[in-house]
C-alpha cells in the first residue's frame, strides 16, 4: 500500500472572489482577486504549507474555474487526484465584503446545487481514507445527499480501520491517528432548517451531527456550532458534551476570548488570542485547522497545539487573502516568539500564491447572502473562512 497521507480533507471547494479594497461595499468595489476557496480545501492548503502531505476529496464543475482550482491546488502542494468534475453544475463562487475588524459578510453562489455535494460513497478510496493519519470532514458535508452518505461512509471506514500501528522511527511516527469533525454550521446550506426557522438543536442537522461525532476523535467549532451539535453554548459545557458524544479532544473557539481545548484524559487548555491588527478575518479558522492537524501529527501536548494554531490563524487574519495567505512554519514560530503578528509579516504578500487580480464582473441576481460575522479573528478563534 502507498505511504498514507498526513492529511486528507473532504468537502467544499470553490473560487473566492475577494475585493481588493477594504471598507467598501460590493456595489462600489472595482477590483477583485481570485483565490482558491472552500474550508476543507483551505485546511489542506494550510497543512501543506506547514510541510504535511495533504490531499482533498471534493468535486468541481467542468469549467474554467475548475481548471483554475486544479492548478491552484497543485501549486500549493495539495494532491488533487480525488477532485473530480460534475458536468451538470458550475463550480461555486463566493463573494465577500471586508469591513475590519469583525464584519465580513459572505455571498455564496451554489445554485442549483454545488458539485462538492455530489460526492458518492462508492467513488471514495476508502483504503486511503482509512489509512490517512488525519482525516478532516465538515458539517456542511452532511447537509445534503449524496454527500451526507459519502461523508458517513468515510467516517465508518475510519472507525473500521482501527488504530494505525506505529513504527519506532520517531515520536511523530507513534502519534495517534485523528478523525477531525469541523462542526461548520451554515444554516443556508440546510434547506429544511432554513425553511422551518427551527432552532439549531431542533434542526435536522442535530441528528446527523450526533451520528458523525460517534466516529470522530476531535471536534472543532465555535459556540454556535457547538450548540447545533450538543445543545450547549457555555464553552465548558459544550466541551463536556462533545466528549460525551464520543470525541477525545473538544476544541471550542471563542472569538476574542481565545480557544478552549478539553481532552478526555482531563487535560484542559485555555489559550488567549494572539494580538493582531485584523485585515480580513475570513480564513483564520482554516489556518487554525491546518495548524491543528500539524500539531496532532507532531504529537504535541494540547496547549502547544492550541498556541500554534492560534498564531497561524492570527497571521491569516492580518492578510487580505485566505488560501494564499496560509503561513509557513517560520512565520508561525516568529509570531509565537514575538507574542504578536509583526507588522512587516502581516503586510508581506504570501509567496507562491496562485491568487490573481481581476476586474469587477457583473453581479448575478441570485446571491445567497449570509450576514454571519465571525468576530475578531485574533488567534483564529472565529469559525469563519472565505469559502464556497
Amino acid at each position: 500500500m502507498p505511504e498514507p497521507y498526513d492529511v486528507i480533507t473532504m468537502g467544499r471547494i470553490g473560487v473566492d472572489i475577494y475585493p481588493l479594497q477594504t471598507g467598501v461595499p460590493l456595489a462600489r468595489v472595482e477590483t477583485f482577486g481570485k483565490f482558491l476557496g472552500g474550508s476543507p480545501s483551505n485546511v489542506a492548503v494550510a497543512a501543506a504549507r506547514l510541510g504535511r502531505r495533504a490531499a482533498v476529496i471534493t468535486r468541481t464543475g467542468r469549467d474554467p474555474f475548475a481548471d483554475y482550482l486544479h492548478s491552484a491546488l497543485k501549486e500549493f502542494g495539495v494532491d488533487d487526484r480525488w477532485v473530480t468534475p460534475v458536468a451538470e453544475y458550475p463550480t461555486p463562487v463566493t463573494f465577500c465584503e471586508i469591513f475590519p475588524p469583525d464584519d465580513f459578510p459572505l455571498y455564496f453562489y451554489r445554485q442549483p446545487t454545488a458539485p462538492d455535494l455530489e460526492i458518492h460513497g462508492h467513488e471514495l478510496d476508502l483504503e486511503a481514507v482509512g489509512a490517512a493519519r488525519v482525516f478532516w470532514m465538515t458539517g456542511t458535508g452532511l447537509c445534503a445527499e449524496p454527500s451526507r452518505t459519502a461523508t458517513l461512509t468515510a467516517l465508518r471506514a475510519r472507525s473500521a480501520a482501527g488504530p494505525v500501528s506505529a513504527g519506532p522511527e520517531s515520536a511523530e511516527a507513534a502519534s495517534p491517528r485523528a478523525t477531525v469533525f469541523d462542526l461548520d454550521w451554515r444554516p443556508m446550506f440546510w434547506p429544511d432548517a432554513s425553511r422551518s426557522g427551527a432552532t439549531a438543536t431542533a434542526s435536522p442537522a442535530a441528528a446527523h451531527y450526533r451520528e458523525a461525532l460517534a466516529h470522530a476523535t476531535v471536534a472543532v467549532g465555535n459556540v454556535d456550532e457547538c450548540e447545533v451539535a450538543t445543545g450547549e453554548r457555555e464553552p465548558y459545557a459544550a466541551a463536556r458534551a462533545l466528549l460525551a458524544a464520543g470525541v477525545e479532544l473538544a476544541v471550542v473557539k471563542r472569538g476574542p476570548a481565545g480557544v478552549l481545548a478539553v481532552h478526555r484524559d482531563g487535560t484542559t487548555a485555555e489559550i488567549p488570542p494572539l494580538p493582531v491588527d485584523v485585515v480580513n478575518g475570513l480564513g483564520a479558522g482554516d489556518a487554525f485547522g491546518g495548524a491543528l492537524c500539524h500539531g496532532l501529527l507532531a504529537g504535541w501536548e494540547t496547549a502547544r497545539i492550541m498556541r500554534y494554531a492560534n498564531a497561524a490563524g492570527a497571521i491569516v487574519a492580518s492578510r487580505l487573502a485566505c488560501s494564499s495567505a496560509m503561513p509557513f512554519p517560520h512565520e508561525v514560530e516568529q509570531a509565537l516568539t514575538e507574542g504578536t503578528v509583526p507588522a512587516e509579516r502581516a503586510a508581506a504578500p504570501a509567496s507562491g500564491s496562485p491568487g490573481t487580480a481581476a476586474s469587477a464582473p457583473g453581479s448575478p441576481d441570485t446571491a445567497a447572502p449570509t450576514s454571519g460575522s465571525p468576530g475578531p479573528a485574533a488567534g483564529a478563534s472565529g469559525s469563519s473562512e472565505a469559502v464556497a
